[in-house]
């Protein structure tokens, strides 16, 4: 088999084998296949495409090219949630000690961001002395102990994909269904869960910036997991706009643990329980979504939430008493409003610009050798549809340096759009693909 014919079979617009496929990943991995190689094959499947069997085998080979994890030895049916990405996206902190606190066992990998925000490892540790460099033994003991346990991806988990992300970066080839849907799947499939729940983000914020584009990505998603014989679910979610009011790492950790003490934004508490009945419902805790609903509700309502987090962020060695008292976590320094010029309703709110007003602030990594400021961000004071006078908040900005605060400011009011008569709201689920 050669390379060189695999890359022609597939320039010329026929479907590749399995082995064929196989071949690719397994040489690619070990370093036998060069980059020039693998640039060529990767710039003709974005023009060819791929059929629905070759992104099966692509995703499986990738899984395979690394660490299977077994989960084998977590009490119950582990259910993995993944989220597309998005501006404000702190779910992950609220959601998983409600489910846990509901029976689901969660066992969960996470990485750290690189872009607008940090991703959940670096808001986590927001709490002192937090650390996600668990080994495995510690990692499968915390789930059965407490429910919950979440630790770093490891460089043993899908490198195939790691190599070819890397590759595809620098070479226009992202943006391609089959090649996005086997780069998330293979990951997920390697990470052991029992069911998948997926959580594909549509709008401005959004990798997928078009509805049509993120159901289609969606459901070659959960077909890839029925295909591989894992329980797997698609929650379609409005990133048109940041997710909650808070954006920036200690924010949304305050954000996520006011939302389990009952007081979140309305659209991220709905898409908390959303993805949370989905969760119950895939892992058995539920046989309808409204009793997945009530049974989460309830976990707020009686502090058996709150708790678990606590329990969680203890277990991994952080400082729960934050979880109890939000005003121990990074606070900046420069807290100011940003005023609005104009009267009206709040009709517009460009999601991936107030991502980078947040980088700016020093919220995110520009370099994977960046350090991320976790006290840094801005909280919104309104959102779409919202009545606002001139002068009055639209957002609360927190910095630590005046000059970034100026330059986040005017970006902001630019990525901001106030007109006389009220928008409609979008929905905050858009589909739900079982």
């Amino acid at each position: 088999m050669r390379m060189y014919d695999i890359i022609m079979k597939k320039r010329n617009g026929r479907e590749l084998s399995k082995e064929e496929i196989h071949f690719f990943v397994d040489g690619y991995t070990r370093g036998e296949i060069p980059d020039y190689q693998a640039s060529a094959l990767m710039m003709a499947i974005y023009f060819q495409k791929m059929s629905q069997q070759e992104t099966s085998a692509l995703t499986m080979a990738m899984a395979r090219s690394g660490d299977i994890l077994d989960l084998s030895a977590i009490r119950g049916i582990k259910v993995d949630k993944h989220s597309t990405g998005g501006v404000g996206d702190k779910t992950s902190l609220a959601l998983t000690p409600m489910v846990a606190a509901c029976g689901i066992p969660v066992a969960k990998m996470s990485g750290r961001g690189l872009g607008h925000t940090g991703g959940t490892i670096d808001k986590l540790e927001s709490f002192p002395g937090f650390t996600t460099a668990l080994t495995t033994e510690q990692f499968i003991d915390n789930v059965n102990k407490i429910g919950i346990a979440i630790m770093g991806q490891t460089a043993d988990l899908a490198p195939a994909d790691k190599k070819l992300y890397a590759l595809r970066d620098v070479t226009a080839t992202v943006d391609n269904l089959s090649l996005i849907a086997s780069s998330i799947m293979s990951k997920k499939l390697a990470a052991g869960a029992d069911a998948i729940v997926l959580d594909v983000k549509t709008g401005s914020g959004a990798f997928m910036k078009d509805e049509k584009d993120a159901r289609a990505l969606a459901e070659e998603m959960v077909r890839i997991g029925k295909s591989a014989g894992r329980k797997t679910i698609a929650v379609i979610s409005d990133m048109d706009q940041p997710l909650g009011c808070a954006v920036g790492n200690a924010l949304e950790v305050k954000e996520a643990i006011d939302t389990l003490k009952g007081h979140g934004p309305e659209d991220f508490v709905e898409l908390c329980l959303t993805l949370g009945s989905q969760m119950l419902l895939a892992g058995g805790r539920a046989q309808t979504e409204e009793s997945a609903r009530r049974m989460l509700q309830e976990a707020i309502d009686t502090g058996s939430a709150l708790k678990k987090l606590a329990e969680f962020v203890e277990a991994q060695g952080g400082d729960s008493r934050a979880v109890y008292d939000t005003g121990l976590l990074p606070k900046a320094r420069l807290v100011q409003p940003i005023p609005a010029p104009a009267g009206g309703y709040v009709s517009r709110i460009v999601c991936d610009e107030v991502g980078i007003c947040s980088l700016m602030l020093g919220g995110g990594r520009e370099t994977k050798e960046s350090e991320i400021d976790l006290s840094v961000g801005l909280v919104l004071c309104k959102k779409v549809g919202d009545r606002v006078e001139a002068g009055e908040p639209l957002a609360m900005l927190h910095a630590n340096d005046p000059g970034k605060a100026a330059q986040a400011e005017e970006r902001f009011l630019a990525a901001c759009s106030i007109s006389g008569t009220m928008p409609n709201k979008s929905p905050m689920i858009k589909a739900i693909l079982p």
